[in-house]
């Protein structure tokens, strides 16, 4: 792909993306709504804070001037639209960065973005670039927005309180853009290949000759996951506290109706099924077995525009077979199980049901259920399970009842999967009286490997005060 000008943008492939930043400069990265405005200070990724909750971005160190974010977009929790690259000096304005750039790279170290600044002036702080939402796809955009007030101005735009204790903030400060100022060229540092297939977007034709694919917001982590690809590519989905299964880049299917779905080629073992379906009919999903009959249901709802997240496995030959019933269009996506969204002490609000990871310690978790139909829940304990191509026997239902609830789950320690198996309506769901993990698990899923403590935005904004 050619270099953008600046307010230049182009699709990316919907796939762990490596993004270099050049000049030597600090990086971070911003998790914006689609409001452009951060939720609270861990939507900032920075040194001090190198991973996000979700694993969607990650900050890894880099050489010769060049800093690494990996972006899981997969992984991007639903309410995340953008995604903003930034960059910013101690000392001097950018102007005197030589061979500012940023650049995004797919799977295989293929180049997909590009974006050479060339009127960086006295600034100190700028938006490079930003990756969005499009069309239910992902788009690079050359941003290129200075900022002569700093990191603080850039902050404040972005919904970040400078004050000294940070909070999330609803004004709407003013930008101040930047001179131009041209800087020198520099030679591309290029990422090492890497062994996962690179998807590249699908342009829609002219004509409509089908009904359009449901999109499909992707929540959680995974992301792309914790379980590295092989080869030398690091975990894309930036999650260390997750390690059971095994990665693989998703696979997306769509249709009009009813249809059988065939996945060849995917790792045996537990997989996430995403599924979205427009119309107000019945929706059900079988796994079929080998010999091509159905297998216990995976949905089975009346629900309008049915979403939700289901639990399957994949055989051991790796072929993954699903009978579905859908009265109108449809989009289903097949993700590692790394990409369940995790349960922690903030609200968790959603619809349908879905996959939940747990990590830490005992805990207790809260569901409050609006629906009007069955909820019920199982929990799979890993702690002692060694075989990554099964799941163990849940037992009974955690949760089995019919309409609106309040339930509170013990929950052990992890790793383990929370399922909402029936959850035909809205539900919230958090962790409370969560106990430190007692130590390693098994296969290196237990205790957690925990990034460095996130130190705030005003570790952030240090360096903007001095």
């Amino acid at each position: 792909m050619g270099t953008l000008i600046k307010g230049g943008n182009a699709f990316v492939p919907t796939v762990p993306l490596r993004i270099a930043v050049r000049g030597g400069v600090d990086v971070a990265a911003l998790l914006l709504t689609e409001r452009g405005r951060v939720r609270r200070d861990a939507d900032i990724v920075f040194h001090g804070a190198p991973v996000h909750h979700s694993g969607a971005v990650r900050l890894v160190g880099g050489e010769d001037g060049t800093v690494w974010l990996e972006t899981g977009l997969t992984a991007t929790e639903e309410e995340i639209s953008r995604v903003l690259v930034v960059a910013s000096t101690e000392n001097g304005p950018l102007r005197d960065v030589a061979g500012l750039s940023v650049e995004a790279f797919a799977p295989d170290g293929t180049s997909v973005a590009r974006y050479d600044t060339t009127d960086a002036g006295g600034e100190t702080a700028m938006v490079l670039a930003e990756l969005y939402r499009r069309a239910g796809g992902w788009k690079f955009r050359a941003v290129g927005q200075g900022y002569l007030d700093g990191l603080e101005g850039l902050a404040a735009d972005h919904g970040v309180d400078v004050a000294d204790e940070p909070r999330v903030v609803t004004d709407s400060p003013v930008m101040t853009k930047s001179p131009e100022a041209p800087p020198a060229p520099a030679a591309p540092a290029v990422p090492p290949p890497v062994q996962a297939p690179v998807q590249a977007p699908v342009q829609a034709p002219a004509h409509a000759p089908a009904p359009a694919p449901v999109p499909i917001p992707v929540q959680a982590v995974a992301k792309t996951a914790a379980e590295p690809l092989p080869g030398p590519f690091p975990a894309p989905f930036g999650a260390p506290d997750w390690t059971f299964g095994t990665f693989f880049e998703p696979h997306t299917r769509s249709g009009p109706g009813n249809d059988v779905i065939t996945v060849e080629d995917l790792p045996p073992g537990p997989v996430v099924v995403e599924l979205a379906v427009d119309g107000d009919g019945y929706t059900g999903l079988w796994p079929l077995t080998r010999s091509n009959k159905e297998g216990s249901s995976l949905v089975n709802s009346t629900q309008e525009n049915f979403r939700g997240r289901l639990l399957t496995c994949v055989p051991e030959n790796g072929r993954l077979r699903l009978k579905l019933r859908a009265d109108g269009p449809w989009e289903m996506r097949i993700l590692p199980l790394a990409a369940a969204r995790r349960l922690t002490e903030d609200v968790l609000e959603c619809e349908g049901p879905d996959v939940l990871l747990h990590t830490g310690g005992t805990a207790d978790a809260r569901f409050h259920y609006r629906g009007s139909d069955n909820f019920i829940i199982h929990v799979y304990e890993l702690t002692g399970h060694d075989d990554p191509t099964s799941l163990p026997d849940p037992g009974r239902s955690a949760v089995n009842e019919i309409g609106r609830r309040r339930e509170t789950v013990p929950l052990p320690e992890g790793p383990l999967i929370v399922q909402l198996f029936r959850a035909d309506g809205p539900w919230r769901a958090r962790l409370k009286d969560v106990q430190p993990h007692s130590g390693p698990g098994p296969h290196g899923a237990g205790g957690p490997a925990k990034p460095p403590a996130p130190r705030g935005a005003q570790g952030w904004l240090r360096r903007g005060r001095r």
